[in-house]
Protein backbone atom coordinates (compact mmCIF):
# COMPACT_ATOMS: atom_id res chain seq x y z
CA UNK A 1 0.00 0.00 0.00
CA UNK A 2 1.25 3.49 -0.82
CA UNK A 3 0.38 4.80 2.55
CA UNK A 4 2.51 2.14 4.19
CA UNK A 5 5.48 2.82 1.93
CA UNK A 6 5.68 6.24 2.75
CA UNK A 7 5.60 5.36 6.57
CA UNK A 8 7.92 2.85 6.01
CA UNK A 9 10.36 5.24 4.19
CA UNK A 10 10.04 7.69 6.88
CA UNK A 11 10.82 5.29 8.99
CA UNK A 12 14.42 4.11 7.26
CA UNK A 13 15.10 7.84 7.54
CA UNK A 14 14.55 7.81 11.07
CA UNK A 15 16.62 5.14 11.98
CA UNK A 16 19.74 6.22 10.19
CA UNK A 17 19.42 9.81 11.72
CA UNK A 18 18.65 11.43 8.08
CA UNK A 19 15.23 12.76 9.26
CA UNK A 20 15.12 16.57 8.93
CA UNK A 21 13.11 18.19 10.68
CA UNK A 22 11.51 22.37 10.48
CA UNK A 23 12.36 24.25 13.05
CA UNK A 24 9.85 27.82 13.61
CA UNK A 25 11.78 30.51 13.58
CA UNK A 26 9.59 33.68 15.21
CA UNK A 27 12.06 35.95 14.50
CA UNK A 28 12.92 37.86 11.56
CA UNK A 29 16.07 36.61 9.83
CA UNK A 30 19.35 37.80 12.61
CA UNK A 31 22.05 36.39 14.27
CA UNK A 32 19.94 35.53 16.89
CA UNK A 33 17.06 33.83 15.96
CA UNK A 34 14.10 32.95 18.22
CA UNK A 35 13.84 28.73 17.40
CA UNK A 36 10.57 27.29 18.41
CA UNK A 37 11.02 29.78 21.22
CA UNK A 38 13.70 29.45 21.95
CA UNK A 39 16.64 32.76 21.62
CA UNK A 40 19.43 31.39 20.14
CA UNK A 41 22.48 32.80 18.60
CA UNK A 42 22.57 31.71 15.25
CA UNK A 43 25.75 30.24 13.02
CA UNK A 44 23.21 28.76 10.53
CA UNK A 45 21.92 31.58 8.19
CA UNK A 46 23.60 32.75 4.63
CA UNK A 47 23.06 36.14 5.29
CA UNK A 48 26.39 36.55 4.85
CA UNK A 49 25.86 40.60 5.64
CA UNK A 50 23.49 41.25 7.55
CA UNK A 51 21.01 42.87 5.20
CA UNK A 52 18.16 40.63 5.80
CA UNK A 53 16.53 42.98 8.34
CA UNK A 54 18.09 45.86 7.37
CA UNK A 55 15.50 48.50 7.77
CA UNK A 56 17.33 50.46 4.66
CA UNK A 57 15.79 47.33 3.12
CA UNK A 58 12.64 47.19 4.53
CA UNK A 59 12.11 51.10 4.11
CA UNK A 60 12.71 50.16 0.22
CA UNK A 61 10.54 47.84 0.22
CA UNK A 62 7.95 49.57 1.84
CA UNK A 63 7.75 52.47 -0.52
CA UNK A 64 7.94 49.71 -3.10
CA UNK A 65 4.04 48.24 -1.93
CA UNK A 66 2.80 51.63 -2.25
CA UNK A 67 4.14 52.60 -5.67
CA UNK A 68 4.09 48.95 -7.39
CA UNK A 69 1.90 47.13 -5.41
CA UNK A 70 2.49 43.57 -3.80
CA UNK A 71 1.94 41.35 -7.37
CA UNK A 72 2.49 40.92 -10.69
CA UNK A 73 -0.37 39.02 -11.81
CA UNK A 74 1.47 37.39 -14.70
CA UNK A 75 4.65 35.72 -16.26
CA UNK A 76 7.21 38.01 -17.17
CA UNK A 77 6.39 37.28 -20.72
CA UNK A 78 3.26 38.16 -20.70
CA UNK A 79 2.45 41.42 -18.47
CA UNK A 80 4.29 40.50 -15.59
CA UNK A 81 7.72 42.38 -16.63
CA UNK A 82 7.57 45.69 -15.03
CA UNK A 83 9.64 48.67 -14.88
CA UNK A 84 11.44 47.98 -11.82
CA UNK A 85 12.39 44.43 -12.57
CA UNK A 86 14.21 45.63 -15.91
CA UNK A 87 15.95 48.11 -14.08
CA UNK A 88 17.15 45.89 -11.72
CA UNK A 89 18.28 43.75 -14.19
CA UNK A 90 20.18 46.02 -15.76
CA UNK A 91 21.95 47.13 -12.23
CA UNK A 92 22.70 43.13 -11.72
CA UNK A 93 24.62 43.73 -14.97
CA UNK A 94 26.51 46.20 -14.64
CA UNK A 95 27.18 45.15 -11.53
CA UNK A 96 28.67 42.19 -12.28
CA UNK A 97 30.09 43.58 -15.54
CA UNK A 98 27.75 41.27 -17.91
CA UNK A 99 25.88 42.77 -21.17
CA UNK A 100 22.96 41.56 -19.74
CA UNK A 101 21.29 39.74 -16.94
CA UNK A 102 17.87 37.84 -16.28
CA UNK A 103 15.78 37.73 -12.81
CA UNK A 104 14.80 34.20 -11.69
CA UNK A 105 12.49 33.58 -8.26
CA UNK A 106 14.80 31.73 -6.66
CA UNK A 107 18.43 30.01 -7.51
CA UNK A 108 17.02 26.63 -8.26
CA UNK A 109 14.99 27.94 -10.65
CA UNK A 110 17.62 30.05 -12.31
CA UNK A 111 19.97 26.96 -12.62
CA UNK A 112 17.13 24.71 -14.32
CA UNK A 113 16.21 27.28 -16.68
CA UNK A 114 19.73 28.62 -18.05
CA UNK A 115 21.10 24.86 -18.02
CA UNK A 116 17.81 23.18 -20.13
CA UNK A 117 18.07 26.16 -22.42
CA UNK A 118 21.66 25.63 -23.36
CA UNK A 119 22.03 21.84 -23.64
CA UNK A 120 19.96 18.93 -25.05
CA UNK A 121 19.87 15.36 -25.97
CA UNK A 122 22.86 15.41 -28.12
CA UNK A 123 25.17 17.62 -25.71
CA UNK A 124 27.11 16.89 -22.67
CA UNK A 125 27.26 18.71 -19.10
CA UNK A 126 30.78 18.19 -17.70
CA UNK A 127 29.84 18.74 -13.55
CA UNK A 128 31.94 18.77 -10.93
CA UNK A 129 31.21 16.23 -8.61
CA UNK A 130 30.08 18.01 -5.44
CA UNK A 131 27.92 20.55 -7.56
CA UNK A 132 24.75 21.61 -5.83
CA UNK A 133 21.53 19.68 -6.23
CA UNK A 134 20.31 22.73 -8.39
CA UNK A 135 22.88 22.25 -10.77
CA UNK A 136 22.73 17.91 -10.74
CA UNK A 137 18.77 17.99 -11.85
CA UNK A 138 19.05 20.78 -14.38
CA UNK A 139 21.12 18.21 -16.07
CA UNK A 140 18.92 15.13 -15.74
CA UNK A 141 16.31 17.24 -16.89
CA UNK A 142 17.91 18.90 -20.00
CA UNK A 143 18.50 15.18 -21.15
CA UNK A 144 21.98 16.15 -22.29
CA UNK A 145 25.07 13.68 -21.62
CA UNK A 146 26.49 14.26 -17.60
CA UNK A 147 29.86 13.90 -17.60
CA UNK A 148 31.07 14.30 -13.79
CA UNK A 149 34.99 14.85 -13.17
CA UNK A 150 36.31 14.57 -9.56
CA UNK A 151 36.08 17.88 -7.35
CA UNK A 152 38.11 20.76 -8.39
CA UNK A 153 40.41 18.39 -10.40
CA UNK A 154 41.07 20.06 -13.54
CA UNK A 155 43.21 17.30 -14.86
CA UNK A 156 40.34 15.06 -14.94
CA UNK A 157 38.42 17.33 -16.18
CA UNK A 158 40.23 18.00 -19.62
CA UNK A 159 41.01 14.57 -20.20
CA UNK A 160 37.00 13.99 -20.18
CA UNK A 161 36.64 17.34 -22.36
CA UNK A 162 38.99 15.70 -24.82
CA UNK A 163 37.40 12.57 -25.40
CA UNK A 164 33.66 14.45 -25.51
CA UNK A 165 32.41 14.08 -28.95
CA UNK A 166 29.23 16.31 -27.95
CA UNK A 167 27.78 18.53 -30.30
CA UNK A 168 27.54 21.24 -27.22
CA UNK A 169 29.67 21.55 -24.06
CA UNK A 170 28.54 22.83 -20.67
CA UNK A 171 31.35 23.27 -17.54
CA UNK A 172 29.37 23.83 -14.59
CA UNK A 173 30.56 24.54 -11.20
CA UNK A 174 29.83 25.93 -8.38
CA UNK A 175 32.06 29.24 -7.15
CA UNK A 176 31.91 28.54 -3.78
CA UNK A 177 31.10 24.73 -2.30
CA UNK A 178 28.07 25.32 -0.48
CA UNK A 179 29.51 22.68 2.36
CA UNK A 180 33.07 22.71 2.52
CA UNK A 181 33.47 26.30 1.89
CA UNK A 182 36.44 25.56 -1.23
CA UNK A 183 36.65 27.79 -4.27
CA UNK A 184 36.44 26.18 -7.74
CA UNK A 185 39.20 26.86 -9.72
CA UNK A 186 37.55 29.74 -12.34
CA UNK A 187 40.74 30.93 -14.02
CA UNK A 188 41.64 27.24 -15.61
CA UNK A 189 38.11 26.46 -15.58
CA UNK A 190 37.82 28.74 -18.31
CA UNK A 191 41.21 28.31 -19.82
CA UNK A 192 39.60 24.99 -20.93
CA UNK A 193 36.38 26.37 -21.95
CA UNK A 194 38.50 28.37 -24.48
CA UNK A 195 40.64 25.20 -25.34
CA UNK A 196 37.58 22.96 -25.62
CA UNK A 197 34.98 24.99 -27.19
CA UNK A 198 32.69 25.22 -24.32
CA UNK A 199 30.50 26.63 -22.43
CA UNK A 200 31.48 27.79 -18.49
CA UNK A 201 28.52 28.07 -16.03
CA UNK A 202 29.22 29.98 -12.78
CA UNK A 203 26.73 29.52 -10.01
CA UNK A 204 28.19 31.70 -7.79
CA UNK A 205 25.19 31.50 -4.94
CA UNK A 206 27.64 32.15 -2.17
CA UNK A 207 30.48 34.34 -3.83
CA UNK A 208 28.32 37.00 -5.03
CA UNK A 209 27.92 40.11 -2.26
CA UNK A 210 31.03 38.64 -0.55
CA UNK A 211 33.90 37.38 -2.59
CA UNK A 212 35.83 40.42 -5.18
CA UNK A 213 36.24 43.88 -5.16
CA UNK A 214 32.65 45.46 -3.71
CA UNK A 215 31.09 41.87 -3.29
CA UNK A 216 31.22 41.82 -7.18
CA UNK A 217 31.22 37.63 -7.12
CA UNK A 218 34.16 35.40 -7.04
CA UNK A 219 35.03 35.53 -10.51
CA UNK A 220 36.47 39.10 -9.72
CA UNK A 221 38.07 37.46 -6.96
CA UNK A 222 39.83 35.72 -9.09
CA UNK A 223 40.42 39.12 -11.44
CA UNK A 224 37.89 37.68 -14.35
CA UNK A 225 35.74 39.61 -16.03
CA UNK A 226 32.57 37.78 -17.93
CA UNK A 227 34.33 36.18 -20.72
CA UNK A 228 31.79 35.53 -23.65
CA UNK A 229 31.87 31.53 -22.74
CA UNK A 230 30.92 32.29 -19.13
CA UNK A 231 27.06 32.27 -17.62
CA UNK A 232 27.01 33.94 -14.40
CA UNK A 233 24.16 32.67 -11.62
CA UNK A 234 24.07 34.52 -8.78
CA UNK A 235 21.61 34.45 -6.09
CA UNK A 236 19.80 37.00 -4.19
CA UNK A 237 18.92 35.25 -1.02
CA UNK A 238 21.90 35.09 0.85
CA UNK A 239 24.63 38.09 0.95
CA UNK A 240 22.33 40.26 -0.60
CA UNK A 241 19.54 39.70 1.76
CA UNK A 242 16.48 39.41 -0.26
CA UNK A 243 15.18 36.27 -2.65
CA UNK A 244 15.38 35.51 -5.90
CA UNK A 245 18.43 35.19 -8.44
CA UNK A 246 19.61 36.06 -11.93
CA UNK A 247 21.48 34.85 -15.02
CA UNK A 248 23.86 37.16 -16.51
CA UNK A 249 26.48 37.26 -19.69
CA UNK A 250 26.50 38.08 -23.08
CA UNK A 251 23.18 39.38 -24.76
CA UNK A 252 22.41 36.93 -27.09
CA UNK A 253 23.35 34.10 -25.29
CA UNK A 254 21.13 35.95 -21.95
CA UNK A 255 17.99 36.41 -24.89
CA UNK A 256 18.42 32.33 -25.85
CA UNK A 257 17.77 31.56 -22.10
CA UNK A 258 14.58 34.08 -22.07
CA UNK A 259 13.34 32.53 -25.34
CA UNK A 260 13.58 28.91 -23.91
CA UNK A 261 14.15 28.63 -20.34
CA UNK A 262 10.40 27.05 -18.71
CA UNK A 263 11.37 27.85 -15.17
CA UNK A 264 11.39 31.67 -16.29
CA UNK A 265 8.78 31.40 -19.30
CA UNK A 266 6.23 29.80 -17.11
CA UNK A 267 6.23 31.43 -14.14
CA UNK A 268 4.42 34.53 -12.41
CA UNK A 269 6.90 37.05 -11.86
CA UNK A 270 8.11 37.84 -8.56
CA UNK A 271 6.83 40.79 -6.62
CA UNK A 272 8.05 44.71 -7.43
CA UNK A 273 8.65 44.54 -3.94
CA UNK A 274 11.44 42.17 -4.27
CA UNK A 275 12.93 44.00 -7.13
CA UNK A 276 13.12 47.63 -5.41
CA UNK A 277 14.43 45.84 -2.76
CA UNK A 278 17.21 44.53 -4.59
CA UNK A 279 18.38 47.48 -6.07
CA UNK A 280 18.74 49.20 -2.50
CA UNK A 281 21.02 45.80 -1.83
CA UNK A 282 23.00 46.31 -4.56
CA UNK A 283 23.45 49.64 -3.73
CA UNK A 284 24.41 48.38 0.28
CA UNK A 285 26.77 45.74 -1.18
CA UNK A 286 28.49 47.70 -3.60
CA UNK A 287 29.43 50.11 -0.35
CA UNK A 288 30.29 47.55 2.16
CA UNK A 289 33.62 47.06 2.50
CA UNK A 290 33.29 47.58 6.04
CA UNK A 291 30.97 45.00 6.09
CA UNK A 292 33.12 42.72 4.22
CA UNK A 293 35.88 43.74 6.28
CA UNK A 294 34.54 42.85 9.43
CA UNK A 295 33.33 39.46 7.92
CA UNK A 296 36.53 38.08 7.10
CA UNK A 297 38.13 39.12 10.15
CA UNK A 298 35.88 37.27 11.98
CA UNK A 299 36.34 34.18 10.20
CA UNK A 300 40.34 34.45 10.71
CA UNK A 301 39.18 34.82 14.55
CA UNK A 302 37.08 31.76 14.07
CA UNK A 303 39.92 29.22 11.97
CA UNK A 304 42.84 30.44 14.81
CA UNK A 305 40.77 30.11 17.71
CA UNK A 306 39.65 26.42 16.57
CA UNK A 307 43.19 25.74 14.84
CA UNK A 308 45.11 22.33 15.80
CA UNK A 309 42.40 21.25 17.52
CA UNK A 310 39.60 17.99 16.33
CA UNK A 311 37.16 19.92 15.64
CA UNK A 312 39.49 21.92 12.95
CA UNK A 313 37.20 23.84 9.88
CA UNK A 314 37.86 22.62 6.60
CA UNK A 315 40.19 24.95 4.34
CA UNK A 316 37.40 27.67 3.49
CA UNK A 317 38.42 31.08 2.93
CA UNK A 318 34.88 32.53 3.20
CA UNK A 319 31.81 32.63 5.42
CA UNK A 320 31.31 29.05 5.31
CA UNK A 321 33.07 27.43 7.56
CA UNK A 322 32.30 23.34 8.02
CA UNK A 323 33.58 21.14 10.40
CA UNK A 324 33.41 17.53 9.33
CA UNK A 325 32.65 14.91 12.50
CA UNK A 326 31.55 11.29 10.19
CA UNK A 327 29.17 9.80 10.88
CA UNK A 328 25.09 11.36 11.16
CA UNK A 329 24.59 10.33 14.98
CA UNK A 330 28.04 12.13 16.62
CA UNK A 331 27.36 15.22 14.07
CA UNK A 332 23.61 15.40 15.77
CA UNK A 333 24.44 15.29 19.64
CA UNK A 334 27.20 17.92 19.10
CA UNK A 335 24.96 19.87 17.10
CA UNK A 336 22.32 19.28 20.43
CA UNK A 337 24.98 20.17 22.88
CA UNK A 338 25.49 23.39 21.20
CA UNK A 339 21.59 23.84 20.89
CA UNK A 340 22.00 23.14 24.71
CA UNK A 341 23.80 26.39 25.15
CA UNK A 342 21.75 28.49 23.05
CA UNK A 343 24.09 28.35 19.86
CA UNK A 344 22.10 27.03 16.53
CA UNK A 345 24.82 25.18 14.53
CA UNK A 346 23.06 22.45 11.69
CA UNK A 347 24.04 19.31 11.52
CA UNK A 348 24.29 18.48 7.81
CA UNK A 349 24.10 15.17 6.62
CA UNK A 350 23.83 12.66 4.16
CA UNK A 351 22.60 13.09 0.58
CA UNK A 352 23.48 16.82 1.03
CA UNK A 353 27.04 15.79 1.82
CA UNK A 354 28.51 12.40 0.99
CA UNK A 355 28.25 9.65 3.45
CA UNK A 356 30.47 9.55 6.19
CA UNK A 357 31.08 13.08 5.85
CA UNK A 358 28.33 14.55 7.84
CA UNK A 359 29.77 17.60 9.35
CA UNK A 360 28.54 20.82 11.64
CA UNK A 361 28.28 23.74 8.85
CA UNK A 362 29.24 27.07 10.82
CA UNK A 363 28.15 29.99 8.66
CA UNK A 364 29.47 33.33 9.80
CA UNK A 365 28.00 37.02 8.98
CA UNK A 366 29.66 40.90 9.31
CA UNK A 367 27.25 41.39 12.11
CA UNK A 368 28.54 38.94 14.39
CA UNK A 369 31.08 39.71 16.38
CA UNK A 370 34.17 38.76 18.14
CA UNK A 371 32.34 37.97 21.61
CA UNK A 372 30.28 35.88 19.43
CA UNK A 373 32.96 34.07 17.78
CA UNK A 374 35.00 33.47 21.14
CA UNK A 375 31.47 32.02 22.53
CA UNK A 376 31.25 29.82 19.85
CA UNK A 377 35.18 28.48 20.03
CA UNK A 378 34.83 28.23 23.94
CA UNK A 379 31.48 26.13 23.26
CA UNK A 380 33.24 23.85 20.59
CA UNK A 381 36.30 23.63 22.58
CA UNK A 382 34.27 22.50 25.86
CA UNK A 383 33.07 19.05 23.40
CA UNK A 384 37.34 18.37 22.68
CA UNK A 385 38.45 15.31 24.23
CA UNK A 386 39.96 16.20 27.03
CA UNK A 387 41.93 13.38 28.36
CA UNK A 388 45.19 11.51 27.23
CA UNK A 389 42.34 8.88 26.43
CA UNK A 390 40.01 10.45 24.70
CA UNK A 391 37.15 10.46 26.71
CA UNK A 392 35.79 13.60 25.73
CA UNK A 393 32.41 13.98 23.65
CA UNK A 394 34.04 13.40 20.26
CA UNK A 395 35.45 9.82 21.76
CA UNK A 396 31.96 8.45 23.76
CA UNK A 397 29.09 9.38 20.87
Amino acid sequence: MPINTAKQNLLNLKNQNLLRERRIIGSASSIYADVDGKKMLSFASNDYLGLASSPILAEAAAQAAFTWGVGTGSSHMITGHMQIHEKLETKLADFVGAERALLFSTGYMANLGVITALIGREDAAFSDRLNHASLIDAVILSRAGNVRYRHVDIEHLATLLKKSRAKTKLIITDAVFSMDGVLAPLPELLDLAKKYDAWLLIDDAHGFGVMGENGRGTHAHFGLGLHPRIIYVGTLGKAAGVSGAFAAGQKDVIELIMQRARSYIYTTAPSPIIAATLIKSIELIEAGSHLRSQLFSLIERLRSGLSHTELSPLPSPGPIQPIIVGENTKTLEISLKLAQKNILVPAIRPPTVPKGSARLRISLSAVHNTGHIDLLIEALKALRSTTPEGQGLLARI
